[in-house]
């Protein structure tokens, strides 16, 4: 098979080809430029998924960066076990076609434990002290120690949360060029998440987005350069356009308001009880899935949330499979934003009420996404002198808590997750071998069948 490197440059859009992307232009100029159609929800896990199996949630079962684990009564987001994932990837497919092949997969999402050959991940150590420090999982275990002499620990902090920018990305690139010298895979993936940040914090049409295309272009300048240069052929891909949003929809905060939720108080602070919840809304960008436990309370959930401000639509248990949503692990309703709307988790009434982590950045315990991680509270004074007390605290091995995280919900100004409002303001496809990308649009699921043909030519 042919040596390939497929680089998702998250964010990416055919709109976003211009001035900023001085590189990725003149690039395009010479390759086959194809739009890829819509996966609900239009966010990594979801889209990543269809792209390496060629099949829709329905059928590989992401059906959000996160879900309610009914087993354990608990919604759970941003895990990263392979099996997950319930259908052949791509890397299998073509290791079956010809043995010899090898596939490294550097932080495209459910890396860990998966059947490639070669894995880098993000995965920060959770000491029992409480701590949080940076680190990565790598696959084989002797390949992590290697990325770190040459590269230094995998910069967490600029990945996720107020800090974030390009060193992350970069990161990312140089692991991709180091594997590759170390172990010249057969396929590359590789995930650039840079321009997911300010355009979710400010918009995507704000200047400081424009700083980002230019960073994110030197990046894929540098991969591209290494990698033709080693024979390989390059595509690029991204999962989702990011769309400018005014209106943060607090769907929980309607369902407590109406009885369907349950709260259980701990320490004064409140948190979500999932599973003596009547019903609740997972909440996922411009999409949440509504967990309705009660299922005589059905129809009225349905009729609540269809006159909800900012929803657009309420896909029922009968639609889900026109959506590619009908899988066991989608909810019983899921809700989509308008264009200019977002979900937020929010399901207190009271800020003082708010639970400890709603003010840290924390992926894991809170029961949907939070996009606010992204800043820090305008309100506190002295921000940079308390962050580092805090900091020198953990240093000397005392617990504190890095509550600096805004409970704003209308500081964020961009979006993904529902249709585009045109293909040029949503993901891409681009190769130079224009005589496997034909196409000028793509289903999503079609993603994989070109990646693949890509490997045989």
């Amino acid at each position: 098979m042919r040596k390939t490197v497929v680089i998702n440059v998250v964010g990416l859009t055919p709109a976003a080809l211009g001035e900023n992307t001085p590189f990725l232009r003149s690039w395009a100029a010479q390759a086959a430029v194809a739009t890829v159609g819509h996966v609900l929800p239009a966010v990594t896990c979801s889209v990543q998924a269809t792209y390496l199996t060629g099949k829709w949630p329905s059928e590989h079962g992401i059906v959000a960066n996160g879900w309610y684990f009914r087993d354990e009564a608990e919604p759970r987001l941003w895990r990263q076990s392979n099996h997950l994932v319930e259908a052949p990837k791509l890397w299998e497919v073509a290791r079956a076609q010809d043995p010899s092949f090898t596939c490294a997969n550097i932080c495209w999402w459910y890396a860990m434990y998966s059947s490639a050959d070669y894995t880098v991940t993000p995965r920060p150590q959770y000491l029992a002290d409480g701590r949080k420090l940076p680190d990565c999982y790598t696959y084989p275990m002797e390949l992590r120690p290697k990325l770190e002499a040459k590269l230094g620990t995998f910069p967490l902090f600029d990945f996720w949360g107020p800090r974030t920018s390009i060193k992350s990305s970069r990161w990312i690139a140089e692991a991709a060029m180091e594997t590759d010298r170390l172990h010249d895979p057969t396929l590359t993936l590789v995930y650039l998440p840079h321009l997911d940040y300010n355009a979710q914090r400010y918009g995507p049409a704000d200047a400081r987005v424009s700083a980002d295309l230019r960073e994110i272009d030197a990046v894929c300048r540098d991969l591209t350069t290494y990698f033709e240069g080693r024979g390989a052929q390059v595509l690029f891909v991204s999962e989702y356009g990011i769309a400018p949003v005014s209106r943060p929809v607090h769907l929980n905060r309607v369902l407590r308001e109406h009885g369907y939720l349950s709260i259980r108080e701990e320490r004064g602070l409140e948190l979500l009880d999932a599973g003596t919840c009547r019903a609740f809304a997972l909440a996922d960008h411009q999409l949440a899935h509504v967990y309705v436990n009660d299922k005589n309370q059905l129809a009225a959930v349905r009729q609540l949330l269809a006159a909800v401000p900012g929803v657009e639509k309420v896909i029922g248990p009968e639609e889900k499979a026109a959506y590619h949503l009908d899988h066991s692990r989608a909810g019983e309703l899921v809700v989509v934003a308008e264009k200019d709307a977002w979900f937020t988790y929010y399901y207190w009434l009271d800020d003082a009420k708010a639970p400890d982590f709603a003010r840290i950045v924390d992926i894991h315990r809170k029961p949907g996404y939070d996009p606010v991680e992204m800043f820090t509270d305008p309100r506190i004074r002295f921000l940079l002198p308390k962050v580092a007390l805090k900091v020198l605290r953990k240093k000397l091995g005392f617990r504190m808590l890095m509550d600096i995280i805004p409970l704003d919900a209308t500081l964020v100004k961009g979006s993904h997750g529902r249709p585009p409002a045109s293909p040029s303001e949503g993901p891409l496809l681009m190769s130079r071998n224009t005589r496997l990308l034909s196409k000028p649009q793509l289903e999503a699921t079609e993603v994989f069948d070109v990646i693949l043909a890509h490997l045989r030519d």
